[in-house]
């Protein structure tokens, strides 16, 4: 059985579908909160539902008791895949605490909790391309120093990697933290850019351009994303101790502008531009290296923005009628 927190969101949601689809038990895990629109984690969790292979619990990862004794009525319990967290850059500056509470308390829970799983053998857990802050070398390797978050989501992530080192030194758990970068397609969160031009695009609103528009992400598609969690999964972390971070990314930098451009063509509508400065705790880009992962995971994205965009519209246009 696999455990995957998170499992109403948009990357835990679409890895418990695989996991599913190739045959695994899939025990998820999510709260259910209201930083954005729960009928949207509600309907991804429906997908899933019909699985006889598939539960669910609604618990809170932050909440020791609950989850040491999941541990006790799941013993059979044999990968985590933990991507429960509280995300958004912008919105840690607004209540900072909701960061520390879900990404650092409820990744020390998570971890207690693997302590007490007899049949354990990785722990899988989601880090971000933020923990790069403002490194002016690219592109992004694992091993540049990351040490200068720019914003406290950053800083909650970077403090995972070091408590999920730390748990493997001291108690040998084969622990792989995963430095997302920017994904994005169907089922994606209201709140990042991609759903977010998406609404305004279609409704002839404006949408905010930060930095003026110079800006670069390393957009990756979710299905491509969802390949390298489980081939990560499928591979647990050795050496001493049994920690491993790798980047997962297109290992490609994207003109934000281009990606309007895209969303344009499939939305066959003009976006109305409005610029804007940069925002406090964001960075100009974002570049995976991810050499390490094509060489010790096989990990090898093939969805480019041509492809993937159109994919993203096409359920956008579906689920929200559009």
């Amino acid at each position: 059985m696999i455990l995957v927190t998170g499992a109403a969101g948009f990357i835990g949601s679409q890895v418990a579908k695989a996991l599913l689809a190739r045959g695994d038990a899939v025990l998820g895990l999510d709260n259910l909160n209201d930083y954005y629109d729960v009928a949207l984690k509600q309907a991804r969790l429906a997908a899933l539902m019909d699985k006889p292979s598939f539960q669910f619990r609604k618990l809170d990862i932050s909440d020791r008791d609950a989850m040491l004794a999941l541990a006790g009525e799941f013993p059979a319990i044999s990968g985590i895949v933990h991507l429960a967290a509280q995300p958004g850059v912008r919105y840690s500056l607004i209540n900072p605490y909701a960061y520390i509470q879900a990404n650092v308390m409820g990744h020390l829970v998570m971890l207690e909790m693997a302590r007490a799983l007899p049949a354990l053998r990785h722990f899988v857990y989601a880090s971000s391309s933020s923990v790069y802050g403002a490194n002016t070398k690219t592109p992004f390797s694992v091993g540049d120093p990351v040490e200068h978050p720019n914003s406290l989501y950053a800083a909650t992530k970077r403090a995972d990697e070091l408590i999920g080192h730390t748990y493997a030194h001291l108690y040998g758990i084969p622990a792989t933290g995963l430095r997302f970068f920017t994904v994005y397609g169907p089922w994606g969160r209201p709140d990042m850019a991609p759903m977010l031009f998406a609404r305004a695009i279609s409704a002839g609103e404006p949408i905010k351009v930060f930095n003026r528009g110079e800006m670069w992400r390393d957009f990756t598609y979710i299905d491509d994303i969802v390949d390298g969690v489980l081939r990560a999964l499928d591979r647990p972390a050795t050496g001493s101790p049994p920690h491993k971070l790798y980047n997962l990314g297109n290992h490609r930098s994207e003109k934000l502008t281009d990606f309007i451009a895209a969303l344009e063509q499939a939305l066959q509508k003009k976006a109305v531009m409005q610029l804007e400065p940069m925002q406090p705790g964001d960075v100009p880009a974002t570049y995976a290296d991810i050499e390490t992962s094509r060489l010790e995971l096989g990990f090898s994205p093939t969805t480019t923005m041509s492809v993937g965009i159109p994919k993203f519209v096409d359920w956008y246009k579906r689920f929200y009628g559009a």
